[in-house]
């Protein structure tokens, strides 16, 4: 079996709906996968219909929030966005169940970077900046922040400031259905495919510009995105990183070694529940994305980039 056969029978088998690997602008692998059996919930809960080239339209989880970083980039950009400022300054107080007192001292850095010091309750844990802590409805806080900054709606501005300019057709924000909303502190869902994912991450490897040349975001704000923070070394603002001597993962539990030991230091992630990946590689010219349901194998992510990697050197 060829190792590019290996990594789409792997694939397949881990539930992924779609795998699409470019390196050097050339699409190396693209499969999209029918639903096995049994995916009635997640299609429910989850799929949002078909993109024109018949991948699914998915809610793609928290790989959302890498697209919130790019969002908050630009709005600093464009000289709408402080984030060193509390995040009361964008929504008003009251937005936390911590003290008036408390409640200043938590700015919008720190919502980027998952160390608001806040459960998932909105109660304090810990001063900000002091704690990495994984936190979905604190995140979400984030949309209101960038509504706020810009004066728009956060779909429209999306459009306007990233997946217009980079032509990303099929992705759009959508209410998430009550039962989800509910069970994930964020009531928006980020809907999109392959195609769509892996243009985000050619705007990466292109330094922030879009495929015209047009500048989306300036250098200086996709490398602050991508800069580790002392709390956790593979974390930057809402993306994951592999550069760093140990990490810690969602689950609040600490590793030694980056977080995928095989691939490059340089490795810069967007990750989403059930295993959905969108890598970028700069050294290799590399954009991987996957897609799709939970995978079986705990050792899933070690084991699908053990074979992406060696599909593309073969």
């Amino acid at each position: 079996m060829s190792a590019l056969d290996d990594l789409a029978s792997y694939a397949e088998a881990q539930k992924t709906t779609g795998l699409l690997v470019i390196r050097g602008g050339r699409t190396v692998i693209e499969r999209n996968f029918p639903l096995p059996p049994g995916s009635d919930a997640f299609t429910a809960m989850l799929v949002r219909g078909t993109a024109a080239d018949g991948a699914l339209l998915e809610d793609v989880a928290s790989q959302q929030k890498s697209v919130i970083a790019l969002l908050a980039g630009i709005a600093i950009d464009r000289g709408l966005l402080d984030i060193g400022r509390p995040v009361a300054d964008y929504i008003g107080a009251g937005w936390t169940k911590a003290t008036p007192e408390q409640e200043p001292a938590i700015a919008v850095r720190h919502l980027l970077e998952m160390t608001s010091g806040l459960s998932e309750a909105l109660t304090v844990e810990a001063p900000p900046g002091a704690k990495f802590f994984y936190n979905t409805p604190a995140y979400a806080r984030l949309q209101r922040v960038l509504e706020a900054a810009a004066g728009m709606k956060l779909d429209a501005l999306t459009r306007d400031w990233l997946t217009g300019p980079l032509g990303t057709a099929e992705m759009a924000w959508r209410p998430r259905p009550a039962e989800l909303a509910q069970s994930s502190g964020n009531a928006w869902s980020l809907v999109t495919a392959p195609r769509d994912v892996a243009k985000l991450g050619r705007l990466v490897l292109d330094g922030g510009q879009a495929p015209d040349g047009a500048r989306v975001i300036s250098k200086e704000q996709l490398a602050a995105i991508f800069t580790p923070t002392p709390i956790n070394p593979a974390y930057g603002r809402l993306w994951w990183l592999n550069n760093g001597a140990w990490f810690i993962d969602p689950t609040t539990t600490r590793h030694e070694g980056p977080m995928v030991p095989d691939a490059p230091a340089d490795l810069v992630l967007a990750l989403g529940a059930a295993g959905r990946v969108l890598g970028v590689i700069p050294s290799l010219e590399l954009i991987v994305v996957r897609l799709g349901q939970q995978p079986s194998d705990a050792d899933f992510r070690t084991q699908f980039w053990r074979r992406v990697l060696a599909a593309v050197d073969g």
